[in-house]
């Protein structure tokens, strides 16, 4: 329903950007030591473009591609994640990527296994404000714990400039069992200091 915004701040509007971007914050669960962006010609670039929602704006953060037009990041993440939409921003030229393809589950991507079959492929349009969300496939995406995003063709310029990507979806902790039985092991058990006491007496009187 319409309404009218007086001078001061619409709470409403405030709710609705703050659940919006609540809802884009996958980028809060991913492995920042370990994520790769190959072909970035700045360093550690690659990784400025996963940041809140609400600064999608910034146009300071970006990455350019070097040799080529094509990005491939390989994105993992903290626990598993079942990945909803995506948003991709750029310029409003031919540096905005024109496709976009997922994969699920394959660490440490190179452009050579990029010929292997994605789990989706986006025709991209441009989207200079960030407003465009691509919805996934759910079933394909349900159960992701590394992500690669292969950004293989622009619209006509010699790099590709991303500013922007939004992941939304769910995440849920990984449980790892390993980490559990070193922590059992860590712990004292009264019954053993207690055996540990009794034996040394009992070999003196024997």
């Amino acid at each position: 329903m319409a309404h009218g915004h007086g001078p001061g701040r619409c709470r409403c509007c405030g709710e609705e950007a703050a659940e919006r971007g609540a809802a884009w914050g996958l980028y809060l669960r991913i492995d920042r030591q370990r994520l790769q962006c190959l072909n970035e010609r700045r360093e550690g670039s690659g990784a400025t473009v996963f940041r809140p929602w609400e600064e999608r704006g910034d146009r300071s953060q970006f990455v350019e591609s070097d040799d080529d037009e094509e990005l491939l990041f390989n994105i993992p993440f903290t626990g598993s994640v079942k990945l909803k939409g995506v948003i991709v921003m750029g310029e409003e030229d031919g540096t905005h990527p024109a496709e976009m393809r997922l994969f699920r589950n394959i660490p440490h991507m190179s452009f050579d296994d990029t010929a292997k079959e994605p789990e989706q492929t986006f025709s991209l349009s441009r989207d200079p404000l960030g407003e465009l969300e691509y919805p996934t496939k759910i079933a394909r995406f349900s159960n992701v714990y590394h992500l690669s995003m292969h950004f293989p063709k622009n619209f006509g310029a010699e790099t590709t400039k991303i500013f922007y990507i939004g992941l939304k979806g769910e995440w849920t902790e990984a449980h790892r069992h390993e980490v559990t039985i070193c922590n059992y092991e860590a712990s004292a058990n009264p019954a053993d200091h207690k055996l540990e006491q009794i034996t040394p007496q009992t070999h003196f009187i024997s």
